[in-house]
Protein backbone atom coordinates (compact mmCIF):
# COMPACT_ATOMS: atom_id res chain seq x y z
CA UNK A 1 0.00 0.00 0.00
CA UNK A 2 1.13 3.61 -0.71
CA UNK A 3 0.09 7.01 -0.62
CA UNK A 4 0.50 9.75 -3.58
CA UNK A 5 0.10 13.23 -3.72
CA UNK A 6 0.29 15.58 -6.84
CA UNK A 7 -0.01 19.19 -6.67
CA UNK A 8 -0.55 22.32 -9.55
CA UNK A 9 0.19 25.34 -7.79
CA UNK A 10 1.31 29.00 -8.50
CA UNK A 11 3.97 28.77 -5.83
CA UNK A 12 6.38 26.97 -4.34
CA UNK A 13 4.99 23.46 -3.70
CA UNK A 14 7.65 21.37 -1.39
CA UNK A 15 5.99 22.11 1.72
CA UNK A 16 2.68 21.33 0.86
CA UNK A 17 4.07 17.90 -0.76
CA UNK A 18 5.98 17.28 2.45
CA UNK A 19 2.83 18.27 4.35
CA UNK A 20 0.76 16.30 2.31
CA UNK A 21 2.80 13.03 2.46
CA UNK A 22 2.84 13.48 6.18
CA UNK A 23 -0.62 13.22 6.76
CA UNK A 24 -0.42 9.69 4.78
CA UNK A 25 2.29 8.46 6.16
CA UNK A 26 0.06 5.53 7.58
CA UNK A 27 -0.46 4.23 4.11
CA UNK A 28 3.79 3.62 3.56
CA UNK A 29 6.98 3.92 6.43
CA UNK A 30 9.28 2.40 4.19
CA UNK A 31 10.74 5.03 1.82
CA UNK A 32 9.53 8.75 0.85
CA UNK A 33 10.53 10.73 -2.67
CA UNK A 34 9.04 13.84 -4.08
CA UNK A 35 9.64 15.58 -7.41
CA UNK A 36 8.99 19.36 -8.36
CA UNK A 37 9.31 20.69 -11.79
CA UNK A 38 10.38 24.33 -12.54
CA UNK A 39 10.76 26.14 -15.94
CA UNK A 40 10.70 22.19 -17.32
CA UNK A 41 13.29 20.61 -15.32
CA UNK A 42 12.44 18.22 -12.84
CA UNK A 43 13.88 18.01 -9.12
CA UNK A 44 14.58 14.67 -7.40
CA UNK A 45 14.70 13.52 -3.45
CA UNK A 46 13.68 9.89 -2.66
CA UNK A 47 14.89 7.49 -0.01
CA UNK A 48 14.36 4.50 2.34
CA UNK A 49 12.44 6.30 5.62
CA UNK A 50 9.78 8.21 6.98
CA UNK A 51 9.19 11.66 5.21
CA UNK A 52 10.83 13.62 8.15
CA UNK A 53 13.97 11.84 7.75
CA UNK A 54 14.16 11.64 3.97
CA UNK A 55 13.56 15.57 3.81
CA UNK A 56 16.08 17.66 5.37
CA UNK A 57 16.20 21.51 5.19
CA UNK A 58 18.52 21.39 2.66
CA UNK A 59 16.75 18.95 0.06
CA UNK A 60 13.68 21.54 0.49
CA UNK A 61 15.35 24.06 -0.69
CA UNK A 62 16.40 22.17 -3.78
CA UNK A 63 12.91 20.78 -4.61
CA UNK A 64 12.03 24.31 -6.55
CA UNK A 65 9.21 24.59 -8.66
CA UNK A 66 5.05 25.46 -8.20
CA UNK A 67 4.49 22.13 -9.98
CA UNK A 68 5.28 18.79 -7.92
CA UNK A 69 4.57 14.78 -7.29
CA UNK A 70 5.08 12.90 -3.90
CA UNK A 71 4.99 9.44 -2.60
CA UNK A 72 5.36 7.26 0.29
CA UNK A 73 6.01 3.63 0.25
CA UNK A 74 6.00 0.21 1.93
CA UNK A 75 8.36 -2.39 0.25
CA UNK A 76 5.92 -4.60 -2.08
CA UNK A 77 6.86 -8.31 -1.40
CA UNK A 78 9.39 -7.79 1.27
CA UNK A 79 11.29 -5.53 -1.22
CA UNK A 80 12.78 -2.53 0.44
CA UNK A 81 15.56 -1.10 -2.00
CA UNK A 82 15.50 2.44 -2.49
CA UNK A 83 15.82 1.94 -6.44
CA UNK A 84 12.19 1.34 -6.02
CA UNK A 85 11.11 3.73 -3.98
CA UNK A 86 8.84 6.95 -5.70
CA UNK A 87 8.20 8.83 -8.53
CA UNK A 88 9.97 7.15 -11.14
CA UNK A 89 11.22 8.94 -14.18
CA UNK A 90 11.14 8.82 -17.99
CA UNK A 91 13.15 10.74 -20.60
CA UNK A 92 10.96 9.93 -23.55
CA UNK A 93 8.79 11.69 -24.32
CA UNK A 94 9.25 15.18 -22.96
CA UNK A 95 10.15 13.81 -19.56
CA UNK A 96 7.35 12.26 -17.03
CA UNK A 97 7.57 11.57 -13.35
CA UNK A 98 4.95 9.33 -12.15
CA UNK A 99 3.55 8.15 -8.66
CA UNK A 100 1.70 4.56 -7.97
CA UNK A 101 -0.36 3.31 -5.59
CA UNK A 102 -1.57 -0.47 -6.40
CA UNK A 103 -0.06 -3.20 -8.32
CA UNK A 104 -0.46 -4.22 -11.93
CA UNK A 105 -1.70 -8.19 -12.29
CA UNK A 106 -0.34 -8.89 -15.65
CA UNK A 107 3.75 -6.55 -15.37
CA UNK A 108 5.27 -9.88 -15.37
CA UNK A 109 4.24 -10.02 -18.95
CA UNK A 110 3.73 -6.43 -19.60
CA UNK A 111 7.70 -5.93 -18.99
CA UNK A 112 8.79 -7.93 -21.81
CA UNK A 113 6.74 -6.38 -24.45
CA UNK A 114 7.77 -3.12 -23.60
CA UNK A 115 11.39 -3.96 -24.24
CA UNK A 116 10.68 -5.91 -27.09
CA UNK A 117 7.95 -4.25 -28.66
CA UNK A 118 8.50 -0.68 -27.71
CA UNK A 119 12.16 -0.87 -26.77
CA UNK A 120 11.52 0.24 -23.06
CA UNK A 121 14.14 -0.96 -20.56
CA UNK A 122 12.73 -1.44 -17.37
CA UNK A 123 15.46 -1.11 -14.68
CA UNK A 124 13.94 -2.24 -11.52
CA UNK A 125 11.26 -4.96 -10.70
CA UNK A 126 8.93 -2.43 -9.70
CA UNK A 127 5.61 -2.76 -11.55
CA UNK A 128 5.04 1.31 -10.95
CA UNK A 129 8.10 1.54 -13.42
CA UNK A 130 6.17 -0.89 -15.78
CA UNK A 131 3.14 1.44 -15.81
CA UNK A 132 5.41 4.93 -16.29
CA UNK A 133 6.32 3.07 -19.41
CA UNK A 134 3.13 2.10 -20.65
CA UNK A 135 2.33 5.51 -20.12
CA UNK A 136 5.59 7.17 -21.77
CA UNK A 137 5.08 4.89 -25.05
CA UNK A 138 1.27 5.24 -25.53
CA UNK A 139 1.88 9.18 -25.49
CA UNK A 140 5.26 8.61 -27.83
CA UNK A 141 2.42 7.07 -30.33
CA UNK A 142 0.29 10.45 -30.57
CA UNK A 143 3.78 12.25 -31.97
CA UNK A 144 3.17 15.40 -30.92
CA UNK A 145 5.16 17.91 -29.89
CA UNK A 146 2.88 20.03 -27.68
CA UNK A 147 0.27 17.17 -26.82
CA UNK A 148 -3.36 18.07 -26.21
CA UNK A 149 -5.56 17.32 -23.68
CA UNK A 150 -7.22 14.67 -26.15
CA UNK A 151 -3.85 13.26 -26.86
CA UNK A 152 -3.50 12.46 -23.11
CA UNK A 153 -6.59 11.01 -22.89
CA UNK A 154 -5.71 8.65 -25.68
CA UNK A 155 -3.03 7.65 -23.70
CA UNK A 156 -4.31 6.97 -21.06
CA UNK A 157 -6.97 4.99 -22.72
CA UNK A 158 -4.20 3.40 -24.37
CA UNK A 159 -2.31 2.45 -21.39
CA UNK A 160 -6.34 0.47 -20.02
CA UNK A 161 -6.43 -1.50 -22.86
CA UNK A 162 -2.61 -2.70 -21.96
CA UNK A 163 -2.34 -2.78 -17.95
CA UNK A 164 -4.32 -4.91 -15.60
CA UNK A 165 -4.86 -4.46 -12.20
CA UNK A 166 -4.89 -1.92 -9.35
CA UNK A 167 -3.75 1.83 -10.29
CA UNK A 168 -3.79 5.29 -8.98
CA UNK A 169 -1.54 7.34 -10.35
CA UNK A 170 -0.22 11.03 -10.53
CA UNK A 171 2.14 11.94 -12.68
CA UNK A 172 3.96 15.60 -14.31
CA UNK A 173 4.57 15.83 -18.25
CA UNK A 174 7.30 18.09 -18.10
CA UNK A 175 6.75 21.71 -19.83
CA UNK A 176 2.81 20.59 -19.93
CA UNK A 177 0.81 19.55 -16.97
CA UNK A 178 -0.24 17.26 -14.46
CA UNK A 179 -1.74 13.91 -15.10
CA UNK A 180 -4.31 11.35 -12.71
CA UNK A 181 -6.16 8.38 -13.70
CA UNK A 182 -7.59 5.64 -11.68
CA UNK A 183 -8.01 2.02 -12.78
CA UNK A 184 -11.97 0.83 -14.33
CA UNK A 185 -12.88 -1.07 -10.97
CA UNK A 186 -11.29 1.99 -9.11
CA UNK A 187 -9.80 -0.58 -6.38
CA UNK A 188 -7.08 1.93 -5.38
CA UNK A 189 -8.51 5.72 -3.75
CA UNK A 190 -7.75 9.05 -5.46
CA UNK A 191 -9.00 12.42 -5.03
CA UNK A 192 -8.71 16.17 -6.16
CA UNK A 193 -9.59 19.39 -5.13
CA UNK A 194 -9.03 23.20 -5.20
CA UNK A 195 -7.62 25.79 -3.58
CA UNK A 196 -8.74 29.40 -4.67
CA UNK A 197 -5.76 31.79 -4.26
CA UNK A 198 -6.53 36.01 -3.62
CA UNK A 199 -5.97 36.49 -7.21
CA UNK A 200 -8.46 34.71 -8.13
CA UNK A 201 -6.03 31.64 -9.92
CA UNK A 202 -7.04 28.21 -8.83
CA UNK A 203 -4.63 25.78 -7.85
CA UNK A 204 -5.17 21.64 -7.54
CA UNK A 205 -4.35 18.83 -5.61
CA UNK A 206 -4.60 15.11 -5.79
CA UNK A 207 -4.46 12.73 -3.34
CA UNK A 208 -5.17 9.11 -2.35
CA UNK A 209 -7.31 10.37 1.02
CA UNK A 210 -9.24 13.89 1.21
CA UNK A 211 -6.99 14.15 4.89
CA UNK A 212 -4.38 15.72 2.79
CA UNK A 213 -6.68 17.73 0.78
CA UNK A 214 -7.75 18.80 4.33
CA UNK A 215 -4.25 19.62 5.63
CA UNK A 216 -3.37 21.21 2.81
CA UNK A 217 -6.63 23.78 2.55
CA UNK A 218 -8.10 22.09 -0.38
CA UNK A 219 -11.57 21.81 -1.24
CA UNK A 220 -12.21 18.71 -2.62
CA UNK A 221 -13.66 18.53 -6.00
CA UNK A 222 -14.67 14.64 -6.45
CA UNK A 223 -13.25 11.26 -6.37
CA UNK A 224 -11.44 10.36 -9.85
CA UNK A 225 -14.06 8.08 -11.21
CA UNK A 226 -13.11 4.30 -12.19
CA UNK A 227 -11.02 4.04 -15.59
CA UNK A 228 -11.16 8.17 -15.44
CA UNK A 229 -8.45 10.47 -15.87
CA UNK A 230 -8.08 14.30 -14.73
CA UNK A 231 -5.67 16.85 -16.69
CA UNK A 232 -4.22 20.11 -15.38
CA UNK A 233 -2.87 21.65 -18.66
CA UNK A 234 0.03 24.31 -19.06
CA UNK A 235 -2.54 27.23 -18.83
CA UNK A 236 -3.86 25.99 -15.23
CA UNK A 237 -7.41 24.58 -16.85
CA UNK A 238 -8.61 21.50 -15.40
CA UNK A 239 -9.77 19.11 -17.93
CA UNK A 240 -11.74 15.44 -17.22
CA UNK A 241 -12.47 12.70 -19.42
CA UNK A 242 -13.59 8.96 -19.04
CA UNK A 243 -11.33 7.35 -20.77
CA UNK A 244 -12.71 4.14 -20.65
CA UNK A 245 -15.97 2.28 -19.76
CA UNK A 246 -16.11 2.04 -16.07
CA UNK A 247 -16.79 -1.91 -15.34
CA UNK A 248 -18.33 -1.03 -11.84
CA UNK A 249 -17.22 0.83 -8.79
CA UNK A 250 -15.32 -2.14 -6.69
CA UNK A 251 -13.04 -0.31 -3.98
CA UNK A 252 -10.87 -2.20 -2.03
CA UNK A 253 -12.99 -2.95 1.36
CA UNK A 254 -9.99 -3.11 3.05
CA UNK A 255 -9.24 0.63 2.89
CA UNK A 256 -12.39 0.98 5.19
CA UNK A 257 -11.59 -1.84 7.52
CA UNK A 258 -7.78 -0.63 8.13
CA UNK A 259 -5.31 1.54 6.14
CA UNK A 260 -7.33 4.61 5.60
CA UNK A 261 -7.31 7.13 7.81
CA UNK A 262 -10.98 7.42 10.16
CA UNK A 263 -10.82 11.25 9.04
CA UNK A 264 -11.19 10.40 5.08
CA UNK A 265 -13.93 10.19 2.79
CA UNK A 266 -13.26 7.62 0.23
CA UNK A 267 -15.70 7.29 -2.77
CA UNK A 268 -18.17 9.18 -0.59
CA UNK A 269 -18.26 7.02 2.13
CA UNK A 270 -16.62 7.84 5.87
CA UNK A 271 -13.95 5.77 6.62
CA UNK A 272 -14.77 6.98 10.92
CA UNK A 273 -18.99 5.86 10.45
CA UNK A 274 -17.99 2.80 8.86
CA UNK A 275 -16.14 1.91 11.81
CA UNK A 276 -18.51 2.79 13.81
CA UNK A 277 -20.84 0.44 12.11
CA UNK A 278 -18.52 -2.32 11.99
CA UNK A 279 -18.92 -2.71 15.34
CA UNK A 280 -22.48 -1.87 15.60
CA UNK A 281 -23.27 -5.22 13.17
CA UNK A 282 -20.51 -6.71 15.32
CA UNK A 283 -22.53 -6.11 18.69
CA UNK A 284 -25.68 -7.63 17.15
CA UNK A 285 -23.86 -10.67 15.83
CA UNK A 286 -22.41 -11.04 19.41
CA UNK A 287 -26.21 -10.68 21.27
CA UNK A 288 -27.26 -13.05 18.35
CA UNK A 289 -25.27 -16.16 18.63
CA UNK A 290 -23.88 -15.68 22.67
CA UNK A 291 -26.52 -13.93 24.63
CA UNK A 292 -25.33 -14.85 27.78
CA UNK A 293 -21.82 -13.60 27.04
CA UNK A 294 -19.82 -12.79 30.66
CA UNK A 295 -18.05 -9.71 28.96
CA UNK A 296 -16.80 -7.11 31.28
CA UNK A 297 -14.60 -4.72 29.20
CA UNK A 298 -13.85 -4.23 25.43
CA UNK A 299 -10.04 -2.94 24.75
CA UNK A 300 -9.54 -2.31 21.07
CA UNK A 301 -5.84 -3.22 19.89
CA UNK A 302 -4.50 0.43 19.03
CA UNK A 303 -4.62 2.82 16.52
CA UNK A 304 -6.88 1.86 14.08
CA UNK A 305 -9.68 -0.79 15.73
CA UNK A 306 -10.88 1.43 18.20
CA UNK A 307 -13.70 3.34 16.57
CA UNK A 308 -14.77 -0.17 16.33
CA UNK A 309 -14.61 -1.13 19.66
CA UNK A 310 -16.33 1.99 20.74
CA UNK A 311 -19.45 1.37 18.90
CA UNK A 312 -19.30 -2.09 20.04
CA UNK A 313 -18.69 -1.40 23.84
CA UNK A 314 -21.71 1.33 23.63
CA UNK A 315 -23.89 -1.95 21.30
CA UNK A 316 -23.48 -4.56 24.49
CA UNK A 317 -23.80 -1.95 27.17
CA UNK A 318 -20.29 -2.99 28.75
CA UNK A 319 -17.49 -0.35 29.50
CA UNK A 320 -14.93 0.54 27.15
CA UNK A 321 -11.25 0.75 28.49
CA UNK A 322 -7.55 1.69 26.88
CA UNK A 323 -6.00 -1.47 28.04
CA UNK A 324 -2.74 -0.69 25.46
CA UNK A 325 -0.43 1.86 25.30
CA UNK A 326 1.29 2.12 22.18
CA UNK A 327 4.33 3.15 20.63
CA UNK A 328 4.32 5.10 18.03
CA UNK A 329 7.61 5.21 16.91
CA UNK A 330 7.02 1.55 16.01
CA UNK A 331 5.93 0.51 12.31
CA UNK A 332 3.30 -1.72 11.03
CA UNK A 333 3.81 -5.22 11.85
CA UNK A 334 2.44 -7.10 9.32
CA UNK A 335 4.30 -5.60 6.65
CA UNK A 336 7.57 -6.32 8.17
CA UNK A 337 9.86 -8.68 6.52
CA UNK A 338 10.63 -11.63 8.88
CA UNK A 339 8.68 -13.11 11.29
CA UNK A 340 11.50 -12.77 13.68
CA UNK A 341 11.31 -8.94 13.69
CA UNK A 342 7.36 -9.22 13.75
CA UNK A 343 7.30 -11.05 17.14
CA UNK A 344 9.83 -8.67 18.70
CA UNK A 345 8.35 -5.16 17.57
CA UNK A 346 4.54 -6.11 18.86
CA UNK A 347 6.11 -6.35 23.00
CA UNK A 348 7.56 -2.93 21.84
CA UNK A 349 4.74 -1.59 20.39
CA UNK A 350 2.51 -2.15 22.99
CA UNK A 351 2.42 -2.73 26.62
CA UNK A 352 -1.01 -3.23 29.12
CA UNK A 353 -1.87 -1.47 31.73
CA UNK A 354 -2.67 -4.37 34.26
CA UNK A 355 -5.57 -2.13 35.88
CA UNK A 356 -8.04 -2.90 33.09
CA UNK A 357 -7.17 -6.30 33.03
CA UNK A 358 -6.68 -7.82 36.27
CA UNK A 359 -9.62 -10.33 37.20
CA UNK A 360 -11.62 -9.57 34.41
CA UNK A 361 -13.40 -11.36 31.32
CA UNK A 362 -11.80 -9.30 28.39
CA UNK A 363 -13.02 -8.50 24.79
CA UNK A 364 -9.94 -7.55 22.71
CA UNK A 365 -11.29 -6.06 19.40
CA UNK A 366 -8.83 -5.58 16.24
CA UNK A 367 -9.43 -4.62 13.09
CA UNK A 368 -8.40 -7.77 11.37
CA UNK A 369 -5.87 -11.23 11.77
CA UNK A 370 -3.21 -11.77 9.18
CA UNK A 371 -0.95 -14.38 10.49
CA UNK A 372 -1.82 -14.15 13.69
CA UNK A 373 1.09 -13.67 15.40
CA UNK A 374 0.29 -10.59 17.24
CA UNK A 375 -3.05 -11.22 18.27
CA UNK A 376 -1.50 -14.52 19.47
CA UNK A 377 1.11 -12.82 21.23
CA UNK A 378 -1.12 -9.72 22.31
CA UNK A 379 -3.68 -12.27 24.50
CA UNK A 380 -0.65 -13.54 26.04
CA UNK A 381 0.20 -9.97 27.14
CA UNK A 382 -3.50 -9.68 28.72
CA UNK A 383 -3.48 -13.18 30.32
CA UNK A 384 -0.07 -12.40 31.58
CA UNK A 385 -1.78 -8.62 32.71
CA UNK A 386 -4.21 -10.50 34.76
CA UNK A 387 -7.17 -11.40 32.87
CA UNK A 388 -9.34 -14.23 33.51
CA UNK A 389 -10.62 -14.39 30.47
CA UNK A 390 -9.51 -13.16 26.86
CA UNK A 391 -11.80 -13.16 23.97
CA UNK A 392 -11.15 -11.92 20.65
CA UNK A 393 -12.98 -10.12 17.85
CA UNK A 394 -12.23 -9.67 14.36
CA UNK A 395 -13.82 -6.60 13.00
CA UNK A 396 -13.32 -8.27 9.77
CA UNK A 397 -13.93 -11.27 8.51
CA UNK A 398 -11.45 -14.50 7.82
CA UNK A 399 -8.55 -13.62 5.91
CA UNK A 400 -7.81 -16.54 3.72
CA UNK A 401 -6.68 -15.78 0.51
CA UNK A 402 -3.70 -13.38 -0.92
CA UNK A 403 -3.81 -10.25 -1.61
CA UNK A 404 -3.17 -9.10 -5.33
CA UNK A 405 -4.05 -5.35 -5.83
CA UNK A 406 -1.41 -3.99 -3.88
CA UNK A 407 -1.56 -4.51 0.09
CA UNK A 408 1.56 -6.47 0.85
CA UNK A 409 -0.25 -9.77 2.73
CA UNK A 410 1.61 -12.51 3.24
CA UNK A 411 1.87 -16.00 1.43
CA UNK A 412 -1.01 -17.68 1.43
CA UNK A 413 0.53 -20.62 3.48
CA UNK A 414 1.34 -18.11 6.08
CA UNK A 415 -1.93 -16.51 6.78
CA UNK A 416 -3.78 -17.92 9.90
CA UNK A 417 -7.29 -18.83 8.54
CA UNK A 418 -6.07 -20.43 5.25
CA UNK A 419 -6.70 -24.05 5.68
CA UNK A 420 -8.25 -23.55 9.04
CA UNK A 421 -11.65 -23.13 10.51
CA UNK A 422 -12.42 -20.66 12.92
CA UNK A 423 -12.09 -22.91 16.17
CA UNK A 424 -9.24 -24.24 14.82
CA UNK A 425 -7.91 -20.46 14.36
CA UNK A 426 -9.40 -19.83 18.14
CA UNK A 427 -7.56 -22.70 19.30
CA UNK A 428 -4.00 -21.55 17.43
CA UNK A 429 -4.03 -17.83 18.79
CA UNK A 430 -5.20 -18.81 21.95
CA UNK A 431 -8.10 -17.08 23.08
CA UNK A 432 -11.05 -18.19 24.90
CA UNK A 433 -13.91 -17.36 22.07
CA UNK A 434 -12.73 -15.96 18.53
CA UNK A 435 -15.55 -13.75 16.99
CA UNK A 436 -15.11 -13.01 12.80
CA UNK A 437 -17.42 -10.30 11.24
CA UNK A 438 -19.41 -11.94 8.81
CA UNK A 439 -18.99 -10.26 5.22
CA UNK A 440 -22.50 -9.48 4.59
CA UNK A 441 -22.26 -7.06 7.82
CA UNK A 442 -19.14 -5.95 6.84
CA UNK A 443 -20.41 -4.60 3.75
CA UNK A 444 -23.44 -3.56 4.69
CA UNK A 445 -21.71 -1.37 7.53
CA UNK A 446 -19.83 0.10 4.86
CA UNK A 447 -22.41 0.89 2.28
CA UNK A 448 -23.90 3.55 2.78
CA UNK A 449 -27.37 5.57 0.11
CA UNK A 450 -24.93 8.75 0.03
CA UNK A 451 -22.28 6.90 -2.46
CA UNK A 452 -22.07 5.29 -5.62
CA UNK A 453 -20.67 2.06 -3.95
CA UNK A 454 -22.78 -0.94 -4.41
CA UNK A 455 -19.69 -3.17 -4.61
CA UNK A 456 -16.57 -3.89 -2.98
CA UNK A 457 -13.30 -5.38 -3.49
CA UNK A 458 -13.37 -8.35 -1.23
CA UNK A 459 -11.24 -11.03 -2.59
CA UNK A 460 -8.77 -11.28 0.70
CA UNK A 461 -11.95 -12.58 2.37
CA UNK A 462 -13.80 -14.56 -0.45
CA UNK A 463 -11.32 -15.04 -3.31
CA UNK A 464 -13.63 -13.47 -5.91
CA UNK A 465 -10.86 -11.27 -8.02
CA UNK A 466 -12.96 -8.43 -9.15
CA UNK A 467 -10.84 -8.12 -12.13
CA UNK A 468 -11.36 -11.51 -13.43
CA UNK A 469 -7.48 -12.59 -14.30
CA UNK A 470 -6.42 -14.09 -11.16
CA UNK A 471 -5.95 -18.03 -11.75
CA UNK A 472 -3.60 -20.48 -9.78
CA UNK A 473 -0.97 -20.14 -12.14
CA UNK A 474 -0.92 -16.56 -11.03
CA UNK A 475 -1.48 -17.86 -7.40
CA UNK A 476 1.38 -20.25 -7.30
CA UNK A 477 4.03 -17.53 -8.29
CA UNK A 478 2.77 -14.73 -5.95
CA UNK A 479 3.33 -17.37 -3.18
CA UNK A 480 7.09 -18.31 -4.30
CA UNK A 481 7.63 -14.26 -4.11
CA UNK A 482 5.97 -13.84 -0.61
CA UNK A 483 6.61 -16.32 1.97
CA UNK A 484 9.18 -15.76 4.78
CA UNK A 485 11.61 -17.91 3.06
CA UNK A 486 11.71 -15.66 -0.01
CA UNK A 487 11.99 -12.42 1.73
CA UNK A 488 15.17 -13.58 4.15
CA UNK A 489 16.63 -14.44 1.18
CA UNK A 490 16.40 -11.60 -0.75
CA UNK A 491 19.53 -9.96 -0.02
CA UNK A 492 18.93 -5.70 0.12
CA UNK A 493 20.58 -3.88 -2.56
CA UNK A 494 23.01 -1.17 -1.50
CA UNK A 495 21.85 1.44 -4.42
CA UNK A 496 22.97 4.60 -2.47
CA UNK A 497 25.19 5.82 -5.44
CA UNK A 498 22.05 5.53 -7.92
CA UNK A 499 20.29 7.44 -5.91
CA UNK A 500 22.53 10.29 -5.53
CA UNK A 501 23.17 10.55 -9.35
CA UNK A 502 19.07 10.78 -9.87
CA UNK A 503 19.00 13.31 -7.62
CA UNK A 504 22.75 14.98 -7.96
CA UNK A 505 23.17 15.93 -4.37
Amino acid sequence: MCGIVGIYGYGPVNQSLYDAMTVLQHRGQDAAGIVTEEHGKFYLRKSNGLVRDVFHTRHMQRLTGDKGIGHVRYPTAGNSSSSESQPFYVNSPYGIVLAHNGNLTNADELAPSLFKSDLRHINTTSDSEVLLNALAHELQKRGKLKPTPDDIFAAVKGLHQRCRGAYAAVALISGHGMLAFRDPYGIRPAVFGKRTLADGRVEYMVASESVALDAGGFEMIDDVQPGEAIYVDKQGDLHRHQCVPSQVLAPCIFEFVYFARPDSIIDGISVYKARLRMGEVMARKIKREWPDHDIDVVIPIPDTSRTSALELANELGVKFREGFIKNRYIGRTFIMPGQQQRRKSVKQKLNPIGLEFMGKNVLLVDDSIVRGTTCEQIIEMARDAGARKVYFASAAPAIRHPNVYGIDMPAVTELIAAGRTDSEVETAIGADRLIYQDIDDLIQATQTSKSDVRQFECSVFNGDYVTGDIDEAYLSRLEERRNDKARQNRDPVDDSGLIDLHNDY
